[in-house]
């Protein structure tokens, strides 16, 4: 099983270029990254674990820019997002950059996406709650017309683009595309109809939840194999691991604190049995 790691980033945190030299270094496979442009300080949306929203949250990096240094220093290092909120972003101008990321890594890039849970943040970049599901697939399908080999135009219910030259292309036509969230009907139908499989937060559940995507996956005309479950944020341990191997997961991200050199570095040091 690969292990892959996961951090908060912060101007406060270890760097991108130490940690991704340390985390191939030791073996890892990979290194995925959060992203919040801005935490508003009226918000009334509760953070989803419960109690107050962690220092971290209002300063992390972001995570295209971290993941080119990443990528810069090291050069069997996966690289992905854990998650990006896309109905949040341009999709022409992402589809640039993870086409551009994609391409100097050498095709090492996932792109982890999400729909988010705060409310007012989503706002603040004019999406609409309520549709920002149907508004994240659109973005999908825009951004890969413009990661065709030809010019391809695009027309959906949110945006549209001309039939471009758009350039580079990302290894292999398109990133892995991961879909991050709770299971649950709507977002499995949304895995089966434009991802590469589902990154479910934590990992809790698997063996109900994994049964249920495979039948929708399949039920869509998907090939049975192309399936990939990626737990993601976990706290490690020599039975977890096992218990997802049973499952046939086939990569599993550990959560990194949000700290200094010296915390993480000792983390790193304990999961590497893990490797």
């Amino acid at each position: 099983m690969r292990v892959s790691a996961t951090i908060f980033l912060t101007d406060e945190t270890i760097t991108p270029v130490r940690l991704a030299r340390e985390l191939e270094e030791r073996g890892f496979a990979g290194l995925y990254l959060p992203e919040h442009t801005h935490i508003p300080v009226g918000r009334e949306t509760a953070y989803p674990a419960g109690g107050d929203l962690p220092r971290e949250y209002g300063r992390t990096l972001d995570p295209f820019v971290a993941l080119g240094q990443a990528a810069a220093v090291t050069e069997r290092l996966g690289l992905g997002t854990g998650v990006t909120l896309v109905a949040q972003h341009d999709p022409i101008g992402l589809a640039k950059q993870v086409a551009t990321l994609d391409h100097l890594s050498g095709g090492r890039f996932t792109l982890g996406l999400g729909f988010g849970w705060n409310k007012e943040e989503a706002a603040d970049h004019g999406v609409e709650w309520r549709t920002r599901r149907a508004l994240g697939r659109d973005r999908v399908g825009l951004m890969r017309a413009l990661w065709a080999p030809e010019p391809t135009a695009y027309e959906g219910e949110f945006g549209s683009v001309r039939a471009s030259e758009a350039h580079p292309k990302p290894g292999g036509g398109a990133p892995r595309i991961l879909l991050g969230g709770a299971a649950g009907p709507r977002l499995f139908a949304d895995v089966a109809a434009y991802a590469d499989g589902w990154m479910p937060i934590g990992g809790r559940g698997l063996g109900e939840a994994i049964p249920v995507l495979r039948r929708v996956w399949e039920e869509a005309g998907r090939d049975p194999k192309g399936l990939q479950v990626v737990p993601y944020a976990v706290l490690p341990s020599g039975g977890k691991l096992g218990r997802y191997g049973e499952l046939g997961v086939e990569e599993v991200v550990v959560q990194l604190p949000p700290a200094g050199e010296g915390e993480v570095l000792g983390v790193l040091d304990e999961y590497a049995q893990y490797v």
